[in-house]
């Protein structure tokens, strides 16, 4: 039996998971999709990166987890490399859904194309958080611009972790700022890579195919 901690993208909530965790749940295995601080019943434009970090720390302390496989969806790689690496020793695997895949120093901002700057600076009155965009779900709320603006720190402890995978969507509809990051890492030999035909939001556009990914992960 495995234990999945499943992190979402920007915007998104542990409710974008639902077409995983019920079939992962049936397999035996324990599954926890997180919602991150500010992205829940209670909007807070204040959340950083690290406050996302945290979030997942937490919760392997809180849930007793030792034996966690995180999966980040975009944005979510960002937050999973950086609770596994101040938590390695709770950690067995780290699957990237189309997701960041940071360096120490990176922020989100660093790692995107201008297109997705562009979206970023659209921010609510407030000015603290990205406003969703138009075509996603109806639950989407505000990111917090702090998270996405933040350089990740790392301190070592990821190197500790050696079950890595990189999941690319091949469907985007345009250029996706991910395709350097899955060119890359298929040549690494460290790293297990797939490329499946769907478009950003894999959860939604290939569910089976991901379940059959992690639950050959256990």
């Amino acid at each position: 039996m495995a234990t999945y901690v499943l992190i979402p993208g920007m915007c998104h909530g542990g409710w974008c998971f639902d077409e995983l965790t019920r079939p992962l749940r049936d397999h035996g295995h324990r599954v926890h999709p997180l919602t991150l601080t500010g992205l829940g019943e209670r909007p807070d434009g204040t959340a950083d990166l690290d406050t996302h970090i945290q979030d997942v720390t937490s919760a392997l302390e809180a849930e007793n987890i030792h034996d966690a496989v995180l999966v980040g969806h975009s944005y979510g790689g960002m937050v999973i490399t950086g609770a596994a690496d101040r938590l390695p020793g709770r950690v067995t695997g780290l699957v990237y859904l189309d997701a960041m895949v940071p360096e120490h120093g990176d922020s989100c901002w660093d790692l995107v194309s201008e297109r997705e700057r562009q979206w970023y600076a659209d921010v609510v009155e407030s000015g603290d958080a990205v406003r969703p965009l138009p075509f996603f779900d109806a639950r989407a709320m505000p990111h917090p611009l702090a998270s996405l603006l933040q350089p990740l720190r790392l301190t070592g402890g990821l190197a500790r972790v050696r079950r890595r995978v990189y999941v690319y969507a091949a469907g985007w509809d345009g250029d996706s700022p991910f395709t350097p990051v899955y060119e890359r890492l298929r040549e690494d030999a460290s790293w297990t890579t797939y490329a499946l035909d769907g478009g950003h939001n894999l959860m939604r556009d290939a569910p089976q195919d991901l379940l059959k990914i992690l639950l050959a992960l256990d």
